[in-house]
């Protein structure tokens, strides 16, 4: 068995190209499943198992173990897919007839729920910026356009100005894959991203030109470093006990949205979602 990994983890090495990462995750796994099927089958240690001897019944066996030694989910299907292409190799290679881990069901998925914040902590959390300065404007905008439309923190941080028609009260970011979408604004959003144009934004400028939306420091685009920061910041203000984030507020503006009777396709737009089963994860939050 040994020998058999080491030419398999050869062929992945030169031939597929991985990379050194993902081969490393590929020997833990095959070392944890040959040891613990030479476990299950007792054998002496002069005596290693060979991939002939391996069956479909020990490979579920292992796998059961993984699951009783508390891998996630994600983790015992790495496993099982390093064990599938391990053995499959080894068909095409005619060392084998048959892959036994073909007929091995594949571990449930379990999609952890996202955190949300409550509707009364969002009110907490959008009152906290100082108004009065610059950067308040600026952070009272962001944190509005955040929890309004549900933008990711890269989509926010390189937003185009005229990518904004607060006349028309949308958005309209490029998300994953740059791909456009439109998104409808509140009238909180609509007022704040209004008075922080037309007034801190120009402050934090200084007379110099910018087609972002949000300004940082020396009037670059507000870094997604510095976002996370500000909500950091803006949450322990508002005395949010939870680690709030930007995804945390996207996660709020989908759950509230749908808790509201909004319809899941429409959310599964604004949020830009390619498959409307990721958008399905905030029902059960809901």
């Amino acid at each position: 068995m040994h020998d058999s990994i080491d030419r398999f983890l050869d062929h992945l090495r030169v031939e597929r190209n991985l990379s050194p990462h993902t081969i490393a995750a590929y020997s833990r796994d095959l070392e944890r499943m040959r040891e613990d099927i030479d476990s299950q089958q007792q054998t002496d240690s002069s005596k290693p198992i060979s991939p002939e001897g391996v069956r479909t019944i020990e490979i579920a066996q292992h796998l059961q173990a993984l699951s009783k030694a508390g891998l996630a989910s994600s983790s015992q299907q790495r496993a099982l897919s390093a064990i599938n292409r391990f053995f499959a190799y080894l068909v095409r290679e005619r060392v084998l007839e048959r892959n036994p881990a073909a007929d091995v069901r594949r571990p449930n998925s379990i999609r952890p729920l996202p955190k949300v914040i409550s509707r009364r902590d969002a009110g907490a959390l959008l009152a906290s910026p100082d108004t009065r300065t610059a950067r308040g404007q600026r952070d009272r905008a962001a944190l509005e356009l955040l929890y309004a439309s549900g933008l990711r923190a890269s989509e926010l941080c390189r937003l185009h100005v005229d990518a904004l028609h607060l006349d028309l009260g949308l958005v309209r970011p490029f998300g994953k894959g740059a791909k456009e979408r439109v998104v409808p604004l509140g009238a909180p959003a609509i007022a704040a991203l209004g008075d922080y144009l037309a007034s801190g934004r120009l402050a934090l400028l200084k007379g110099q030109p910018s087609e972002f939306v949000f300004i940082g420091n020396r009037g670059r685009a507000l870094s997604r470093m510095g976002l996370f920061k500000l909500v950091r910041r803006y949450g322990l203000k508002a005395g949010i006990a939870a680690d709030l984030s930007p995804h945390v507020l996207r996660h709020a503006f989908a759950t509230h949205l749908l808790q509201g009777g909004a319809d899941l396709r429409a959310v599964q737009e604004m949020l830009g979602h390619a498959d409307i089963s990721t958008t399905e994860i905030y029902t059960h939050v809901d």
